[in-house]
Parts: C-alpha cells; sequence; structure tokens
C-alpha cells in the first residue's frame, strides 16, 4: 500500500520534511497534488466529515489521515527506522522536530512579521527590522543548539540522536539548506561558528537515497512563495 502524501504541488514548504523522510525509507508513496486534479482531491479531504486536518501537509494511510509535519514524522519514524525504538529515544526525536518547526515559523515569519495575508511588499519595513534579530540573534540560537548536541564530549556521534539518522537529522539539513537560499551572507558568514551542522548536512546530502531524490525531478527547487524566500534585502 502506497502512501498518500498531500501538499501544495508547487513549494517544497513543511511538506519537504515529510517527503526527506519517506524518501530516505525508501517508501512507496504519491505526491499526491502534483497529479492530475490532485489539489481538488487535497481540499476535498480538508473538507471530509468526521477528523479533518487543518492544513496540509498531511498523509493518508489506509482510511486514517495524519496531519501537522511533526505528527506525521512521529509515524514514519516508529513504521520505517528513524527514530529510536526506546520511548525516551522517541520523544528525544520528536522534541528535537518540535525545536526544527519553532525555526521554521520563526524563518517564515521574518517575511511575514505583520500577517499571512500581506504581501511581502506590504510590510518590507517590518521584515527588514525582523531579518535583523533573526539573523543576528535566532539563527545562532538554534544551530548554537544542535551544534552543542553535536560536539558533546560525551556523545561525539555522528548524528542528533546517536549513531543512528532519525527524521530530526533530516529534517535539520532541509533547514539549513532553505536558510542557505534565504540568507546566503548571513549563512556563510555564520557557517564557521556551527562546524558539526555544517558536517551533519554534508553527511545527509551524500546518502544515496537522499543524493538521488534532491538530483531528482521529485525535489522542487526553492522558490519565492515558499517558507524559505530570498530578498536580498533582507540578508545581512
Amino acid at each position: 500500500m502506497a502512501y498518500e502524501l498531500y501538499y501544495w504541488p508547487t513549494i517544497q514548504g513543511r511538506g519537504e520534511f515529510v517527503r526527506l523522510a519517506l524518501e530516505e525509507a525508501g517508501a512507496d508513496y504519491v505526491d499526491v497534488a502534483r497529479r492530475k486534479n490532485g489539489v481538488d482531491a487535497l481540499n476535498a479531504l480538508l473538507q471530509a466529515p468526521g477528523l479533518p486536518p487543518f492544513a496540509p501537509p498531511f498523509l493518508k494511510v489506509g482510511d486514517r489521515l495524519i496531519g501537522q509535519a511533526a505528527n506525521i514524522l512521529l509515524y514514519l519514524g516508529a513504521q520505517h527506522g528513524l527514530a529510536p525504538r526506546a520511548e525516551a529515544g522517541r520523544l528525544w526525536v520528536h522534541q528535537l522536530q518540535l525545536t526544527i518547526a519553532d525555526l521554521v515559523t520563526e524563518a517564515h515569519d521574518v517575511h511575514h512579521p505583520v500577517g499571512m495575508s500581506l504581501y511581502y511588499e506590504d510590510q518590507k519595513k517590518e521584515a527588514k527590522r525582523r531579518s535583523a534579530e533573526f539573523v543576528g540573534q535566532r539563527i545562532p540560537k538554534f544551530f548554537g543548539y544542535f551544534e552543542g548536541i553535536l560536539r558533546a564530549p560525551a556523545r561525539r556521534q555522528p548524528y542528533l540522536s546517536g549513531k543512528r539518522l532519525s527524521y530530526a537529522d533530516l529534517s535539520l539539513f532541509q533547514v539549513v539548506a532553505g536558510l542557505r537560499y534565504a540568507f546566503p551572507k548571513a549563512m556563510h558568514r555564520l557557517a564557521p561558528d556551527h562546524p558539526h551542522v555544517g558536517e551533519l548536512v554534508e553527511r545527509i546530502a551524500a546518502r544515496p537515497r537522499i543524493a538521488a531524490y534532491l538530483a531528482s525531478r521529485r525535489r522542487i527547487a526553492f522558490n519565492d512563495d515558499d517558507i524559505f524566500r530570498h530578498y536580498p534585502a533582507l540578508d545581512r
């Protein structure tokens, strides 16, 4: 049985965190909205009776709909060995994923600090002010946290949860890639302060299934309708 992933067809967005996990797992899945009439199918499920998801991404597994990226990954992690088996380890990886979700929200709000219903052009002044804090304080705070986990002398393991890759590693890879697109100058400047994070990103990109995915047409290119957007005025 193939998984059915529902997300918008022209952006990576939060659906990309799920795609990366499915690709690494070698799972059989359909990216429904990228097929003919797929967006109609997506919208129909959002209006379905019972227990509909609030918004994409959501994953259809048989008759079950699982919404929210972190929740989907919690499920896939257990199904495909992308999280530790022990409860403590599963909760740790889920905690990391939720922290990454916070960073993703902050990255989006840089270019939409006033409101989602407004265009970036309607809030440029506020966005520029927000970007100064995000680049100067928030990226270093989040990356410093992940760097500390990866370089801790008591651990010194290749991945955030230890010797084995988890979906949180894939998600951190995606965030770094997105921020490199959105803030290339700032990320270049900050890179020397977080070498272990950089090494993790290279390690993920070299994994066979991920490398094949990144080189394929299944990987949607970063663009400025997405979470991570490159506006030169915001890159410091």
